[in-house]
């Protein structure tokens, strides 16, 4: 027996069990066939010691919404995703609470699955002739998961058919390449014009003022650490270096490059980084500011450049054209990534950083280069308890939830109304009522976020956007077949593990179902 089975079978031993019961057990594993059982209720059950990767503790969990019933989530197993199953669900019994007793037992069948049992009893040894066959209490028990029985001298106990139990959780949902019915030619013509006519924009503010950058200058979106390695002699507006994901990154606050005054203390500021190459030299800087309000996207028409007055006499002023918005109520002024990597004070800050070599002259950019192919782009936002992420490039844009959304007569339970978005009539969905989590009071962290299905723009209600998020390839994996049909919606999990994050990747198209989309065309 191996030293990881025998930590699970000393696990698994009976609560304040003494070393000469140890010594017991450790006997009875030697001898005969071996099962690890465990009580649900009063009853004992047992399964293979053989196919008992290891025994844990309840670890923290991450629900999956529109997962199996059986399936109570997702955990984070030494780097690994697990999935949690309750084995009460299986077995038709009710829900209680966990307690120290509850321990998870870890199959594996091909990839690992855990479930949730109410308490550990002990490892057994049993000849194959101990085993009896289901038959004879076939009529009093439900043996449909049974494969034997056990009699011993202290009570019955029930064998698993594993293999019956691990199908039984009724989430094995072939993957289908499902893809949504193509527009026609008018439908993509008109799209893409309207793409050629827009300015998508990341927006943050700056001491009350709107500003905003391109989407595609902006590399992500991240929290100030605690540390910041300070630099000497530097500039004031240079706040020092961060070190992201093995690469220095120096941080500016664009307060003191504005010559604004410093923000009161205790505020969460938030980290836009900007990535340029110029003349074949790549920059990235990370821009201190208030926060990040949104994703948003600006007709052309509603975008013009600053007045001369306003403009830069060295012709550098970062600032290039303000953008109205809300019927000329909401100004925002857009940023020039290229005049901002030109300005002096910002290059100065780069070079004091060791910022800006020469990709081609550099091994460790060659590095960055391949860390940014291996890297994907997502927007991440919360529901309840949990996090999700979609990735960047099927965000049309995020919009603060209005104050008045007009409510449709029959629509679905998830469809909290239409609303006019810059002449445009747009379905938003609750997402929490999709997800079936409680209803919240409407609140100034909600967004509403955009996304195109068959063509149409849709508006989902989140409870917060949090970060645009680059995390690499190698941190993020399908997720496991545990969709109650084959609508689910949670592709695939990324597992950060440093962080201590399990983020639920989503795939946009199938945030609704054929039979909701059916549905919420009816009503419009």
């Amino acid at each position: 027996m191996s030293a990881a089975m025998e930590i699970s079978a000393r696990e698994a031993a009976p609560l304040g069990s003494s070393p000469a019961g140890d010594a017991q057990l450790d006997a009875n594993v030697e001898a005969g066939r071996q099962f690890v059982t465990f009580r649900m209720e009063e009853e004992v059950f047992g399964v293979p010691l053989t196919e008992v990767q290891e025994i844990i503790r309840l670890p923290p969990i991450v629900e999956v919404p529109l997962a199996s019933n059986n399936l109570k989530g997702l955990a984070n197993l030494r780097g690994a995703v697990l999935p949690i199953m309750s084995l009460r669900r299986v077995f038709g019994m009710s829900e209680t609470a966990s307690d120290d007793s509850t321990r998870v037992v870890v199959m594996n069948a091909g990839t690992p699955i855990g479930y949730i049992v109410d308490r550990m009893d002990r490892v057994i040894s049993a000849d194959a002739g101990d085993v009896e066959s289901v038959d004879r209490i076939r009529a009093t028990v439900d043996t449909e998961l049974l494969s034997g029985v056990v009699k011993r001298s202290d009570g019955m106990v029930m064998i698993l058919d594993t293999t019956k139990l691990l199908q039984s959780k009724d989430a094995h949902v072939a993957k289908k390449d499902r893809r949504f019915n193509e527009c026609d030619g008018s439908e993509e013509r008109s799209a893409a014009a309207q793409v050629v006519d827009e300015l998508q924009l990341v927006s943050f503010e700056v001491d009350g003022q709107e500003y905003a950058l391109p989407i595609e200058s902006v590399e992500e979106i991240v929290q100030v650490p605690e540390q910041i390695r300070t630099i000497p002699n530097s500039r004031e507006h240079l706040l020092g270096v961060i070190n992201l994901r093995n690469r220095m990154l120096p941080l500016v606050s664009l307060r003191s490059l504005f010559g604004l005054p410093p923000p009161a203390a205790g505020h969460q500021s938030r980290i836009v980084i900007v990535s340029r190459k110029i003349d074949g030299v790549a920059y990235s800087v990370g821009l201190v500011t208030d926060s990040v309000k949104e994703v948003l996207r600006a007709p052309r028409s509603a975008v013009d450049p600053i007045p001369r007055l306003m403009a830069s006499r060295s012709g550098q002023n970062e600032v290039e054209s303000i953008c109205r918005l809300d019927g000329g109520k909401r100004l925002v002024s857009i940023m020039v990534p290229d005049r901002l990597f030109l300005n002096a004070d910002v290059r100065s800050s780069l070079e004091a950083a060791g910022a800006g070599k020469d990709a081609e002259m550099t091994g460790e950019q060659n590095k960055r280069d391949e860390r940014v192919d291996d890297e994907e782009q997502f927007v991440i936002f919360r529901l309840a308890d949990e996090e999700y992420g979609v990735p960047i490039d099927s965000v049309r844009e995020i919009v603060r939830v209005p104050e008045q959304i007009t409510k449709l007569p029959k629509a679905p339970h998830f469809v909290e109304g239409v609303i006019n978005l810059r002449g445009s009539v747009m379905p938003i969905v609750d997402q929490r009522r999709r997800f079936s989590l409680a209803n919240i009071e409407r609140n100034d962290r909600q967004r509403i976020m955009v996304f195109t299905i068959r063509g149409a723009p849709t508006g989902f209600i989140v409870d917060s956007v949090s970060e645009v998020l680059k995390i690499s390839r190698s941190r993020i994996s399908q997720a496991p077949d545990l969709a109650a049909n084959e609508d689910g919606a949670v592709a695939r999990v990324a597992n950060l593990v440093d962080s201590k994050r399990l983020i639920l990747m989503l795939d946009v198209e199938k945030l609704l179902s054929e039979s909701e989309l059916a549905a919420l065309r009816n009503t419009q």
